[in-house]
């Protein structure tokens, strides 16, 4: 992107205080993998990983608000020490205001990455909204910024290394 929407996103991930991540299709490619058990298991890149830890250090809070249940991101969650973890939320709209309620940040400041029908609801009241470079026709066109990345392949990452530049360059203005 380039720009006054790349400006408008940049002022935007300037301000997020707490980023909260889709799951299936974001942090993981999107696709499930079924186990002999019928245990779903899931891929998540490390690199991305390393993102949201870096988004920690930076003083940024992550969360997680996924439609589907898994033990396997409750245990990846808990590896990255992201705290707020909501699981399970069909209406994600419903899921995001809980978790405001929760949390106690405001829409503004947070931002949501999404890729899906399901996430419009919350890139469209988030103040930073963000989206893999796989997402639906629909969430890439809601979105403030999109990767260049594509879900669990990085986008992540790269969405946490632009807010961080983002929150760099607002601190060196203040």
């Amino acid at each position: 992107m380039t720009g006054a929407p790349l400006l408008a996103a940049t002022e935007r991930a300037a301000r997020v205080k707490l980023m909260i991540f889709d799951v299936d299709g974001v942090l993981t490619d999107g696709r499930l993998y079924f186990g002999p058990g019928g245990e779903a298991l899931k891929v998540f890149d490390v690199r991305d990983g390393l993102g949201v830890k870096r988004l920690h250090y930076a003083g940024v809070a992550t969360a997680i608000l996924s439609s589907r249940s898994s033990e396997i991101v409750a245990l990846r969650a808990r590896e990255l020490g992201i705290v707020h973890l909501r699981q399970g939320v069909a209406d994600k709209a419903e899921g995001f205001a809980r978790l405001l309620g929760a949390s106690g940040f405001a829409a503004e400041d947070c931002g949501f990455m999404g890729d899906d029908l399901p996430d419009l609801p919350v890139l469209a009241t988030v103040g930073f909204a963000a989206a893999v470079a796989d997402a639906v026709p629909e969430v890439r066109a809601a979105a403030h910024w999109v990767a260049q990345a594509r879900g669990g392949r990085g986008a992540v990452r790269e969405l946490a290394e632009f807010v961080l530049r983002a929150q760099r360059a607002g601190a060196s203005d203040a």
